[in-house]
């Protein structure tokens, strides 16, 4: 399957022998981190090709993160980094990262190192088999609180109901990607981006491999639970109008309910007279209304306000500064992308 206006392959793309890796890491305060990353992910790089490189983009980090890796830069020539202007969010960080990679196979990581690096060498062995798309999935929630895990599990499960684009479950941004689907990806302009659902939206082979998900190494988690609450609300408008058609429903089966409680006042008003009119229950029933349509105003507030923020088209995120990774030779032009961000 090949991504609509791109040109055939280019010849130095080989599963079967030399190949260039591209490892692609979002950096957000990961200053105790990244030593340790570099470490663990260095020897695996270079234990599966001579020619790879490792792409980090500081998403406005407040601490030290990019003086941590300029240092190693100046000991590795194929570590890069790109940094923001302030903080974008991590699907800012993985989109500038993806329009800079280089590699036949690029492989997505946190510096945490609770996803592992020693992974990629099994993702890879996957790739050479075929696949376009390599997942890592989380055996289990056993580093994740009772209440995140319980929700994490919930949102893969309505999401793939309402979705038409499903995505496996328990599975994040640690996965390789064929140069093919990184091709496809550069070409999807939307502002709010769910990586997850765009990494399925393209298509192409995709299969999953588990893994141990780890302690992190330093620090804490900027994914608290309100931050997940919306970025769950970001995944389901960008890919399921299910929110806007259900309230259609609500409102055919409120109608239908008036309607036969409407017939029983008047059968039961020919049969028996008129009662005491229930001014608790009327009270009742318009504050219940009520509180469906504000519901139903917010629903459609979600997505008028995306639909904003479209329209505003403003960059997906602003580089301070690129400092890309040495490499021994340039793409052709047809591989970069063809509209600027």
């Amino acid at each position: 399957m090949r991504a609509s206006g791109e040109t055939v392959r280019p010849a130095q793309h080989r599963r079967d022998g030399a190949f260039r890796l591209s490892v692609i890491v979002p950096m957000f305060n990961e200053e105790g981190s990244a030593d340790a990353f570099f470490d663990a992910v260095l020897p695996v790089a270079a234990g599966l090709t001579d020619d790879f490189e490792i792409l980090c983009v500081d998403d406005g980090s407040r601490d030290a993160t990019s003086e941590r890796v300029r240092a190693r830069m100046g000991a590795e020539p194929r570590i890069g980094l790109i940094r923001f202007s302030r903080n974008f969010g991590k699907e800012a960080a993985l989109t500038a990262a993806l329009d800079n990679c280089d590699g036949d196979a690029v492989v997505s990581i946190d510096a945490d190192l609770q996803m592992r690096p020693e992974v990629i060498a099994d993702m890879v062995t996957k790739w050479r088999d075929g696949w376009d798309v390599v997942a890592a999935t989380r055996a289990d929630r056993a580093t994740d609180s009772g209440l995140r895990a319980f929700f994490s599990r919930r949102f893969y499960l309505y999401f793939n109901r309402i979705s038409e684009t499903p995505i496996p479950p328990e599975t994040g941004d640690f996965r390789l990607l064929d140069r093919e689907v990184v091709l496809a990806l550069r070409q999807l302009p939307e502002r709010t981006r769910f990586m997850k659902g765009l990494f399925a939206w393209v298509g192409f082979s995709t299969t999953t491999i588990d893994y141990d998900h780890g302690e992190r190494h330093a620090g804490t988690s900027s994914f608290k639970l309100w931050k997940l609450w919306n970025f769950a609300l970001d995944g389901i408008t960008s890919f399921s109008t299910f929110p806007l058609r259900v309230w259609s429903y609500v409102g055919f089966a409120s109608a239908f309910m008036a309607f036969i409680y409407g017939s029983w006042i008047v059968i039961r008003t020919l049969i028996f007279g008129i009662d005491v009119p229930g001014y608790a229950s009327l009270l009742v029933f318009i504050l219940f209304l009520g509180g469906i349509q504000l519901i139903s105003l917010g629903v459609m507030g979600e997505y008028l306000g995306r639909l904003l923020t479209e329209t505003k088209r403003r960059p997906i995120y602003l580089a301070r500064s690129t400092e890309l990774p040495e490499r021994d030779g340039a793409r052709p032009a047809d591989d970069k992308r063809e509209a600027p961000r």
